[in-house]
């Protein structure tokens, strides 16, 4: 897609409701299986590089709890000058036991429902949509299942040889199924090596979408569910200027399904905190382009016409891993019910927020680069993930009109590149 980045809707405009004093977030991860420890980690270290970087004056963050029943991760951050202080409350909401879930399929398994998935994609031309939308996307769906055909074709050759080694000695039946189990044994043996390239994550996470977009992920719905009354609840309670619901990748998907649950459960209320809505760098296609994901598509569109919530959605041509240009006021293929009062769309404009010689070196790094939303800029910039979660300007005020944050005054423009992993 070359559609620039960039959508701001025709009726949004810019309010003065005073400061954010107090901000809840509650942040929507995406598909992975160590979501309960990687995004308090990560949080942690990029907020503690960002606080040294640029001028923040007050800046403490507590020790995460977890709920009992493991579903919710919570801390605070306080930001800001004495007597302004922002105070945030932010919570990880886990889904993380379905992922691992998942992950105790044997890979064998997850191989076939990946084949499946993909060619069930073609046929109904959902993975040439996907292509349109991004072919650099569209290589990252393929490249787990052209690994899967490499793999299944050594499993098939190393088989085929020890089959035929075996005939001279078993009968044909028994040397078959010794060929079976060597070819088996490689797929195996191998597991831990597509582990680190990411590999079983991949497949495992287009099968999830696959599944999802047909309406066969009842956990998943469940989850959701309990998210949406969750935040309804912090809504109710009432004791905060906003709330923020926040997710990155996959988990922008997963936030937008959350927060158009909680409009109508939140409906009828007495007015309470503003509801705001953030995803960064999001695959919301990989889902709702299925027309059978009429639930989830209805959901878009709703969150696309309510004027009760702002949602502002950041994209990256740098990141292989989303759908720069993507509007789901337009490209859905769906007919908005009202005005079109969102998403207000912006690019991240990476290039400017990163020192140079981090820029190049990450840009040959698509996981590295795609977790970039969720880190520390490097110079100020209209992105700047922690002035979005955590300072005074509500997210209608910063996409609009962003406040930007200065570096600190003893900090050089060109800081030394550091090697920053995910």
């Amino acid at each position: 897609m070359t559609t620039q980045i960039g959508f701001t809707p025709p009726d949004l405009a810019p309010q003065a409701p005073g400061p954010v004093r107090r901000r809840h977030v509650v942040y929507l991860p995406g598909y992975d299986p160590e979501a309960g420890k990687r995004y308090r980690a990560l949080f942690a270290r990029e907020f503690t590089r960002y606080a040294k970087r640029f001028d923040l004056a007050k800046r403490s963050i507590t020790r995460a709890e977890t709920r009992p029943d493991g579903l919710v991760q919570t801390w605070t951050v306080e930001t800001g000058r004495a007597g302004t202080e922002t105070h945030t409350t932010y919570e990880v909401l886990l889904w993380d036991d379905l992922v691992r879930a998942d992950f105790r399929r044997p890979l064998i398994a997850s191989m076939a429902l990946l084949t499946a998935g993909i060619l069930h994609g073609v046929a109904t031309g959902k993975l040439f949509r996907l292509y349109g939308l991004n072919w650099k996307y569209g290589n990252v769906i393929l490249y787990p299942f052209g690994m899967t055909l490499i793999l299944a074709a050594l499993a098939a050759v190393l088989g085929q040889g020890v089959a035929h080694l075996a005939a001279g000695w078993l009968p044909g039946l028994a040397a078959g199924l010794v060929g079976a189990l060597a070819g088996i044994g490689l797929v195996l043996a191998a597991t831990p090596l597509l582990d680190r390239i990411f590999l079983r994550q991949l497949i495992n996470d287009w099968v999830f979408n696959w599944q999802h977009s047909n309406g066969w992920r009842r956990d998943y719905e469940d989850r959701l569910a309990l998210f949406a009354a969750h935040v309804a609840g912090i809504h109710k309670a009432g004791a905060v200027d906003e709330i923020l619901i926040v997710g990155h990748s996959s988990g922008g998907l997963t936030a937008a399904e959350v927060a158009a649950r909680v409009l109508p459960a939140t409906a009828g209320s007495a007015p309470g905190p503003r509801l705001s809505l953030l995803t960064l760098g999001a695959g919301l296609p990989l889902v709702a382009i299925n027309p059978r994901a009429r639930g989830v598509r209805a959901e878009l569109m709703s969150l696309v016409t309510t004027d009760r919530m702002v949602w502002a959605d950041y994209q990256a041509p740098q990141d292989w891993m989303n759908f720069p240009g993507f509007n789901p006021a337009r490209d859905l293929g769906e007919t908005p019910a009202g005005p079109v009062r969102n998403p207000v769309i912006r690019s991240t404009q990476f290039r400017d927020i990163i020192v140079t010689e981090v820029y190049r070196r990450i840009s040959f790094r698509p996981f590295r680069m795609h977790f970039q939303f969720l880190m520390a800029n490097d110079l100020p910039g209209e992105y700047d993930f922690f002035a979005l979660t955590l300072g005074p300007q509500a997210l209608r005020e910063r996409v609009l009109t962003p406040a930007i944050v200065p570096l600190r005054p003893e900090t050089p423009p060109e800081p030394v590149p550091v090697h920053r992993e995910i």
